[in-house]
């Protein structure tokens, strides 16, 4: 069985790269059906969704279509439609463990308990402006005596004026490292290495990878966040694997949850479902 995937993007001109990939992909799962089978689709990504159903409707017999999430739209235009908690990601296990490895002499002396803290920035379901920044600051401030050292990171959406209350507050700080996004990227290291994560609501991405650990994650921004946003959070809530970040927390306190594995959750139910047809993934 052969795999493709097609995945929603931020670079531009998705519409004409997702057009090209719909073509490309009909006339490959058409020469190659006699030699390799049933062509198996994974689309993921509110852009996704009109393509994915296109590749079905001009190859139907060739392509079984798996949609990540509810399209909103006929659900008769795809095979089979996954729900899940939060993003898919590749910080499985295994990458984890080869991040513990890599990052083993700059991270695995790091003075107990380490906390991450990761700092996105405003969109438009999730809109905050400094003042989110001077909260977050100020809980830090309040727990900075119960931790051991503490790393923090930006994402590219992280405004330059949240960054720079940041870096004026905490640069010169003993226990805070901030990474200045120059060498290699430390996040796999921090998934792998870190006690608790500190994250602002913003990032469902962000979010799904450190809840997979199954360490305490503490949420900063929640109240700022509306529609899927908010419905992500509520469900993280009541699986147990967040909590506000209020700034009263003891950052040794190791609380635990059942990990959220949403792409091995996805895996095993695509296999069950091809398997129940006849099918296999090779």
């Amino acid at each position: 069985m052969a795999q493709y995937t097609v995945c929603n993007g931020q670079s531009l001109g998705l519409s004409s790269v997702l057009e090209a990939d719909t073509k490309r992909i009909v006339t490959m799962v058409n020469d190659t059906f006699e030699k390799e089978g049933l062509a198996l689709v994974v689309a993921c990504g509110r852009d996704t969704i009109s393509y994915a159903s296109s590749i079905r409707c001009l190859a139907p017999d060739n392509v079984f279509v798996i949609q990540i999430q509810h399209p909103r739209y006929r659900l008769d235009r795809f095979d089979l439609v996954v729900l899940t908690v939060g993003a898919l990601h590749q910080a499985d296990s295994a990458a984890l463990r080869t991040a513990a490895s890599d990052w083993h002499d700059e991270l695995a002396n790091s003075p107990k308990p380490l906390v991450v803290v990761n700092i996105g920035g405003p969109t438009r379901n999730c809109n905050y402006d400094v003042g989110l920044a001077k909260k977050l600051i100020s809980s830090l401030h309040n727990v900075l005596k119960t931790c051991g050292s503490v790393r923090v990171s930006f994402s590219r959406r992280t405004p330059h004026k949240v960054s720079d209350l940041i870096l004026k507050e905490f640069s010169t700080h003993p226990k805070v490292y901030i990474w200045n996004g120059e060498g290699p990227n430390p996040h796999l290291g921090h998934l792998a290495w870190a006690d608790a994560f500190v994250i602002t609501a913003d990032s469902i991405s962000m979010l799904s990878e450190a809840c997979s650990t199954g360490k305490p994650v503490y949420v900063v921004g929640t109240e700022h966040c509306r529609w899927k946003f908010l419905d992500f959070h509520n469900r993280l809530h009541e699986r147990g694997a967040v909590r506000p970040f209020t700034g009263l927390e003891d950052m040794s306190d190791n609380w635990s949850y059942p990990p959220l594995n949403d792409a091995i959750d996805v895996a095993a139910r695509v296999r069950e479902v091809l398997a129940e047809r006849g099918w296999t993934v090779g």
